[in-house]
């Protein structure tokens, strides 16, 4: 698994923030607004009849496009992405460590994503800090961001959600105790990070991002820029990645990253 992208100036983000932010009143006025189906993964009937159709009969897919576009960042280096920076198809994830479906997603699924998809070149998933369960769930996310510092983001996600946690589970030293079981080197620069404004401005980045899109529960996902809310089967999102790859298959020269 590599862990990679292409980096982004400020005001191309600003740019898309913009972009994204009109597209929003039209994807709202289609019904299908991220989490609009909750966390127990069921789907809203405008996802399942675009993944039945196939990207030629999807109306929504031009916005899809555009989301994609303007939400995967695919920048060099990110820590806390997995994938190639030039992979067709960019899987977004909104999620919350005290979110017990986040955490079937990060166990049951995640594993099958990234040997099918992320392995084989097909996808990028880039992961977003999105805590919506007060203070313990922000810690948790600073936390998880500190580890990116030294290259553990991913083993301390997984740790996060080996089982679900929450509360005094989620305290400072318990946080770090999970660091060093995760192979954080160095757990003084880690305690650091993870009370440092830096973590603090990149939780905030992530959690104004998801809110611009709708995101109104956790997990929530985009995946080629299709919605997708809840702890959905394996088999929504092959659904939504084969469609999301067979989109950019179809699109015209020039037109794909």
């Amino acid at each position: 698994m590599s862990t990679s992208a292409r980096l982004s100036t400020p005001g191309r983000r600003a740019a898309a923030v913009g972009a994204v932010l009109a597209l929003i009143v039209a994807l709202v006025a289609a019904g299908i607004a991220l989490g609009k189906s909750g966390g127990d993964g069921k789907r809203e009937p405008s996802a399942a009849a675009g993944a039945a159709n196939g990207p030629a009969a999807d109306p929504q897919q031009k916005l899809y496009d555009d989301l994609e576009r303007t939400t995967s960042r695919r920048e060099q280096g990110d820590p806390l992405a997995l994938g190639k920076t030039d992979a067709p198809v960019v899987l977004v994830e909104y999620a919350d460590y005290q979110c017990s479906f986040c955490g079937r997603f990060t166990r049951e699924t995640l594993p099958e994503l990234v040997r099918k998809y992320v392995d084989t070149g097909v996808l990028r998933i880039e992961f977003r800090n999105f805590p919506i369960f007060g203070k313990d769930s922000e810690r948790a996310a600073r936390a998880a961001w500190a580890a990116g510092r030294q290259g553990r983001f991913p083993a301390l996600h997984d740790e996060l959600f080996a089982k679900l946690r929450k509360g005094d589970a989620l305290a400072e030293d318990k946080l770090v105790e999970m660091a060093g079981a995760a192979g954080v080197a160095d757990l003084d620069r880690f305690r650091q990070d993870m009370n440092g404004p830096e973590a603090e401005a990149a939780v905030q980045k992530d959690q104004q991002e998801g809110y611009s899109l709708g995101v109104q529960s956790t997990p929530s996902f985009l995946v080629g820029g299709r919605p997708l809310a809840g702890a959905q089967p394996m088999k929504a999102f092959e659904e939504a990645v084969e469609q999301a790859k067979a989109a950019k298959a179809a699109a015209p020269a020039g037109t794909a990253k």
